[in-house]
């Protein structure tokens, strides 16, 4: 048995082997993430300060190249597919993005409810001192 299939053997459920003829491999893969990266940063501003994009648009296109961004990230540098090598990853993935979501919809409802709650008309204020 040669090195190269010890290795293969020898790895952990869900660790990817880098393929450098993949699109996504090798050097050429990281350049070509960090070109589309710094593209789409450029992009980001350039939707910002030009007036070329509607104005109530502008937060929808930024949001649009966030995660544009975030997908070259996981792709090109993550090295993260729907490979079936790669099921647990994807699954970390979806289950960290669920728990963000939870966090953050779940503090938006709460601070808007306590927001709610705190308001009292000033007839309810007046009969609260007496």
């Amino acid at each position: 048995m040669s090195r190269e299939e010890q290795d293969v053997d020898d790895s952990a459920p869900g660790e990817e082997h880098v393929n450098a003829h993949e699109p996504a491999g090798g050097v050429r893969g990281y350049l070509l993430g960090l070109g589309l990266a710094t593209l789409l940063t450029a992009a980001s501003f350039w939707v910002g300060w030009t007036d070329l994009v509607w104005r109530p648009a502008v937060p929808t296109a930024i949001v649009v190249l966030a995660v544009a961004q975030m997908g070259v990230h996981l792709v090109f540098f993550l090295h993260i597919t729907t490979g079936p090598d790669n099921t647990n990853n994807v699954i970390a993935l979806a289950f960290g993005v669920l728990i963000v979501l939870l966090v953050v919809l779940g503090s938006i409802w709460i601070m808007a409810h306590l927001n709610h709650g705190m308001q009292m008309g000033p007839d309810e204020m007046m009969q609260h001192m007496r």
